[in-house]
């Protein structure tokens, strides 16, 4: 069982988002937070090593659910958080598209 640093754990997990369909649309400058939209949707899930400062709710109101990593995590633990934040994702979506 082969830990992923979590540099890398959110490198994976943007690459699990991606192969869903999603888009990167907006990156910050550390690279540490990572928003995907789907083709067409104007929600975007956002994939980061910290929860949302008020900046960034400010900056990116489409995002309706975070995926966050901050510890090492193996390949496993990450891609069930890539299916826990898209099935988050899609209630988010379907509840304020109401």
């Amino acid at each position: 069982m082969s830990l992923l640093n979590p540099t890398a754990a959110l490198a994976r997990a943007v690459a699990g988002v991606a192969a869903q369909g999603f888009a990167v649309v907006a990156r910050n400058t550390r690279g540490d937070s990572v928003y995907l939209k789907p083709e067409g949707s104007v929600f975007a899930l956002r994939v980061s090593n910290h929860a949302r400062t008020p900046k960034q709710r400010a900056n990116h109101p489409d995002s309706v659910t975070s995926l966050v990593i901050r510890q090492p995590k193996t390949a496993a633990q990450v891609d069930a958080l890539v299916a826990e934040a898209l099935r988050n994702y899609a209630g988010e979506c379907r509840k304020r598209e109401g």
